[in-house]
């Protein structure tokens, strides 16, 4: 509050004098107001939003995980992933500036051939591909293999996209993608359907991204048998016989 105080010095004053006033704000009572205040704003007020990036988090689908022993070796597909490195340890790189992730695959039980009979382990089923994208329509690399195999699953979910694209499966926008995410489960998982099992190995060489881009090929191509296992001596026996021979 504002106070004026008059000035009353003892001693006589001139005639016609003007009397001086002190005024004294107390600013006491406006700073508990202006507290007040930015309390309630920060209490009441919405803060901006960040803007983030949308990041698609994995599936808290329960997935299959069946061992290749128990698996029909029709059904198994074995993925060895591995990354080219150089003399010093470093990951060679594409012209383009990527990491060289190549993937060694062989279908059902592993074979080694003895073709000279000399002791040495020349042959074997072992086939090597790399990650590629889709070309348009048309899938490539490791994709394209497992593609094939999993192609019944897969047109199945294909033709259900078309229902929940078109809001056949419900008018409603939440609805319509729950009731497709449950339908496109019960085919991935659906036992009449010929579906790989697919054994996922890595290299002492392998990078993280090369394991992760395997991963990523299971959800691209939704299968949904799938394991990690450790690479063994044969598995090292098929490589280094692939490679001593292409």
């Amino acid at each position: 509050m504002a106070q004026i105080e008059q000035s009353d010095k003892g001693g006589k004053k001139k005639k016609g004098a003007q009397k001086k006033m002190a005024i004294h704000v107390d600013f006491t009572p406006m700073v508990d107001m202006n507290m007040l205040l930015i309390t309630f704003f920060m209490l009441c007020t919405t803060m901006i939003k960040s803007q983030t990036l949308q990041i698609t988090l994995p599936t808290n689908e329960k997935v299959e995980q069946q061992d290749m022993n128990k698996a029909k070796q029709s059904e198994a597909i074995t993925l060895i992933v591995d990354t080219q490195r150089d003399e010093n340890g470093n990951i060679k790189k594409d012209d383009e500036g990527k990491p060289v992730n190549i993937v060694y695959f062989f279908e059902g039980q592993p074979q080694l051939v003895d073709d000279n009979n000399d002791g040495v382990l020349e042959n074997s089923n072992l086939s090597k591909e790399v990650f590629l994208g889709n070309d348009g329509s048309v899938q490539r690399g490791i994709r394209k293999i497992l593609h094939d195999r999993n192609k019944q699953v897969l047109a199945k979910i294909d033709d259900l996209k078309v229902k929940w694209r078109a809001k056949e499966l419900s008018p409603n926008k939440d609805k319509n993608d729950s009731i497709y995410q449950a339908m496109a489960k019960e085919i991935r998982n659906d036992s009449t359907l010929t579906r790989p099992v697919v054994v996922i190995k890595a290299t002492p060489e392998a990078s993280w991204e090369s394991l992760i881009s395997a991963l990523d090929e299971m959800q691209i191509n939704q299968i949904s048998r799938y394991q990690i296992d450790n690479i063994n001596h044969t598995d090292s026996m098929m490589i280094e016989a692939y490679n001593r021979t292409h």
